[in-house]
């Protein structure tokens, strides 16, 4: 694919010309994403930033997005639009479709599915989005459904219309078409096959044959023609006329009878697929109960608006993201995360909580549009309205994703560019093998309509794409994302993993998981003066002891401290009754230096800092009483999903983290990472990708999406973890894990390892047939018949077998 270049208006405040380090991290982070070939400024009133881009890989609308997060504003000049669409047939004709609209001016780039998805990239200054669909009825598509490039939905049809390419049994047409033909040219043989019966009665059994048979065929090669192109529907009417001029009616018949068949089994196929992607859209219900003037009323969910509340009853779907203001509950959140297990919700403490405060909070407040409510009834406070919620977003994306060629099916698109136009030179070289062959026309054109039919790319043609759709349509019913058949095989090809810690291999919260008393007291006795202390603290750390500590004691009466001084870095004093107590690292008790420390206590804290615990003595007065640990301790499913990961072929799992090596080493033991990197700062993070990349090819690294987008972009597929409650994680991984589990994650690989098998078993079939048959034709061993039984069986197989993803195990 030729490389484009766009330039993108910045709107830079403040900043005094294009060297600002503000600009130059932009372009930075810009240039290690892959698809970005090259980032620069062009200066002048109004600075441009270029990028250089493959539009295989990455869309307009997906740089635009990665420059906001990257602190770029920009301006609205490029327009992005994604369409649902009624009308194509099949996968040859997606190329006709780009071919005719990537010329119009203005045009960036046009991809386009089989499965019923545009997806056009625009400059507004020379086309306007009117225009983009007028050419998109232009080429016979029928728009249902449509977002533009601020990602509003629109609707342009209602349920049960027909497909474009339907007619009076609406989608079966093609399918009873193709069965009439077969039925009429059953009977036409046998009426043949009589003695006394006259010649013309088979006859018109075979004319009424042809028209059913020939029907669409006919409308699909009148219609390229039309548009300048020429497809194998013109060349397989081409064929069963030619039949019926030398009087070969049955054969003629049989021909389009198979080949109208093929195509509408091929159509019902990939149905199926279609469909599992359109069921994400009815995830969501229609309507919802909104609070007004406390009173409960039921509008649809376009109408809801940030800051309303919406009522959901026990067992219903919630409609809208938002956060959870009274009630508590179970929620299935299984449709957008895959988690299995229902989550408990509760209400946030402050129902006045704005908008933004609400985004940030931990998931048992939160909740998304599509999930199911348990038992009780809830509250909730929309936070995203149905445009922008997280279920919308997902359907959007998965939808962009059909359109997103794979490597191995641009590979088959070159292929198919050099391989049909010698297919052609050969068929009209046959045609006339009776001028240098003793034999009558009529054998030579025969034989040059079997090699014609033998050698076209059907089953080649959909081999990937149904691959992918499947694959994609899988992932995203568990609640995994993945962007397009690109990351699709990628994924399936890592060797390697690099993980984050925080947050991914472990749970990204600190716990309280030692507690040492050194003078006689008893664990709780010592456990009330920490916790009396650190409650004055709004440190993470202080926190995370005074709800484990609580929890511990339980009823206990904890004594009030007070006259906090924080020594940063190092701990906190307070007094608690007539005591001080101080509570620290060791590096706050040496600066003190008045009380030395015992060698036994110093050794007990280097045994739970080798552990991976982050230590803090205790001294009351002069006297040292205890130790506490904490750690942010690993998920529990790490151990089982590593395990896992290994067994799917994946060689080396590595840990990045800005921990200390001892600390890292810790966790890499008890999830069984197979090597651990501390010390590492953001940058050296996207070194040790580099690194690890160098070593084994191609690598994955797993984060947050949000810290992690730079080392991201610099591996083959960033992962994101725990999505759906992150826009930026959404919008910057190649896959995105909805849930927040890395169990998810040998899922992913495993069917993205399937993906790539059924592939390869498509291509060696589709190329296979072809390879096999067509010297047989050429040699009259087969006929047109087998032939097109042949290629037709190619492609239902190479359809069917790809279908098979969507049964995918965990």
């Amino acid at each position: 694919m030729e490389k484009l270049k766009i330039n993108i208006d910045l709107i830079l405040p403040d900043i005094p010309d294009e060297k600002d380090a503000c600009v130059q991290r932009i372009i930075a982070i810009m240039e290690g994403r892959q698809g970005i070939e090259k980032a620069h400024i062009i200066p002048g009133d109004k600075p441009q930033l270029c990028f250089h881009y493959n539009p295989d890989i990455i869309t307009v609308d997906r740089v635009e997005n990665m420059a906001r997060q990257a602190g770029a504003g920009i301006s609205q000049r490029y327009g992005h639009i994604l369409a649902s669409v009624e009308g194509i047939r099949h996968q040859r004709q997606t190329r006709l479709i780009e071919a005719a609209i990537s010329g119009t001016p203005g045009i960036l780039s046009i991809a386009v599915s089989a499965a019923g998805q545009v997806m056009i990239e625009f400059d507004t200054e020379q086309v306007s989005e009117e225009k983009v669909y007028t050419l998109l009825e232009k080429e016979g598509l029928r728009i249902t459904d449509h977002r533009h490039a601020h990602g509003h939905n629109h609707d342009h049809g209602e349920p049960g219309h027909e497909h474009a390419h339907g007619g009076i049994f609406g989608k079966n047409t093609e399918l009873i078409f193709s069965i009439s033909c077969g039925a009429l040219l059953g009977i036409g043989f046998a009426l043949s096959r009589i003695p006394a019966m006259p010649a013309l009665v088979p006859l018109v059994c075979y004319i009424a044959a042809y028209f059913f048979g020939g029907f669409f065929t006919a409308k699909e090669a009148v219609e390229t023609i039309r548009k300048g192109g020429f497809e194998i529907d013109f060349l397989m009417l081409v064929a069963a006329i030619g039949a019926a001029i030398l009087g070969s009616w049955a054969e003629g018949a049989l021909l389009l009878f198979l080949f109208s068949l093929g195509h509408a089994l091929e159509h019902f196929a990939m149905e199926k697929a279609r469909k599992s992607i359109a069921a994400l859209t009815e995830l969501a219900p229609k309507t919802a109960l909104r609070k007004t003037n406390g009173q409960p009323e039921e509008v649809k969910i376009e109408a809801l608006g940030q800051g309303d509340i919406i009522i959901v009853r026990p067992n219903t779907k919630i409609a809208a993201d938002g956060v959870v203001v009274n009630g508590s509950s179970s929620v299935n959140q299984a449709p957008i995360t895959g988690e299995s297990i229902p989550v408990d919700k509760v209400a946030v403490a402050d129902a006045g909580i704005g908008i933004e405060a609400a985004a940030q909070l931990d998931a048992q407040y939160r909740v998304f549009a599509g999930t199911i409510n348990g038992n009780g009834l809830l509250e909730i406070k929309v936070t995203k309205t149905a445009g922008d919620s997280t279920l919308s977003r997902l359907v959007k994306m998965v939808n962009e994703a059909q359109t997103q060629k794979s490597p191995t099916q641009q590979f088959t698109d070159r292929f198919e560019k050099y391989f049909v136009p010698a297919v052609l030179i050969l068929v009209a070289l046959l045609c006339f093998a009776f001028v240098v062959i003793d034999e009558p026309f009529k054998v030579s054109f025969y034989r040059a309509m079997a090699v014609l039919v033998a050698a076209s790319p059907c089953a080649l043609a959909i081999s990937t794409p149904s691959a992918v759709l499947s694959g994609v349509a899988r992932a995203a019913r568990a609640g995994v994302l993945i962007k397009g058949g690109r990351p699709l095989e990628d994924l399936g090809t890592l060797t390697a993993l690099a993980f984050d810690k925080t947050g991914t291999l472990t749970e990204g919260k600190p716990k309280l998981t030692s507690i040492v008393p050194l003078t006689g007291l008893t664990e709780n006795e010592l456990l009330k003066t920490v916790v009396a202390v650190e409650a004055l603290s709004d440190h993470p750390l202080a926190k995370a002891i005074v709800r484990d500590g609580k929890t511990r004691l339980g009823n206990e009466i904890i004594p009030p401290a007070h006259g906090m001084e924080a020594v940063l870095g190092k701990g906190i004093k307070a007094r608690l009754g007539n005591d001080d107590i101080f509570i620290g690292n060791i590096a706050l008790f040496t600066s003190l230096g008045d009380v030395p420390l015992p060698d036994s206590l110093q050794e007990a804290v280097k045994k739970l800092e080798a552990a991976g615990n982050t230590t803090m003595v205790i001294r009351q007065n002069r006297t040292f009483t205890g130790i506490i640990a904490v750690m942010d301790t690993p998920r529990p499913e790490a151990k089982e999903a590593l395990q896992k990961l290994q067994q799917t072929g994946i060689r080396k799992m590595v840990m990045l983290t800005g921990d200390n090596q001892q600390v890292a080493e810790a966790i890499a033991a008890q999830t069984g990472i197979t090597e651990a990197w501390g010390n590492l700062l953001p940058e050296q993070k996207v070194a040790a990708i580099q690194k690890l990349a160098a070593q084994e090819n191609k690598v994955a690294m797993i984060g947050d999406g949000v810290n992690d987008a730079p080392a991201m972009a610099k591996s083959t597929v960033g992962i994101a973890m725990g999505a759906a409650g992150s826009d930026v994680a959404l919008e910057t991984a190649d896959i995105a894990l909805m849930g927040d589990q890395l169990t998810l994650l040998p899922f992913a690989i495993g069917l993205s390892r399937k993906a790539k098998k059924i592939i390869r078993q498509n291509l060696v079939i589709s190329l296979g047939v072809v390879a096999m048959l067509v010297p047989l034709t050429i040699f009259g061993v087969a006929s047109i018949g087998p032939a097109v039984m042949a290629h037709e069986g190619s492609t239902l197989v190479v359809v069917f077998n790809a279908l098979r993803l969507l049964a995918y195990k965990k």
